[in-house]
């Protein structure tokens, strides 16, 4: 069985909202990537989604990039 989710296969648990890797996952418009271009199953999908909304929510990414 081949792991495609790099979360899964780097054991990850959940995103921290801190992490400023996170702005890898948004488009050059601010969007949260979906799932065919972030390559995150379902799981850790959602528990990126919330990362980012959290870290929106505390000033520490920006809602569009304009």
């Amino acid at each position: 069985m081949k792991i495609r989710c790099s979360a899964c296969r780097n054991k990850t648990i959940d995103f921290d909202h801190k992490d400023p890797v996170l702005a890898k996952y948004l488009s050059n418009w601010g969007k949260i990537k979906g799932r065919k271009d972030t390559r995150l199953c379902a799981k850790h999908q959602r528990n990126l989604a919330q990362a980012i909304k959290r870290a929106r929510f505390l000033a520490l990414l920006p809602y569009t990039n304009r």
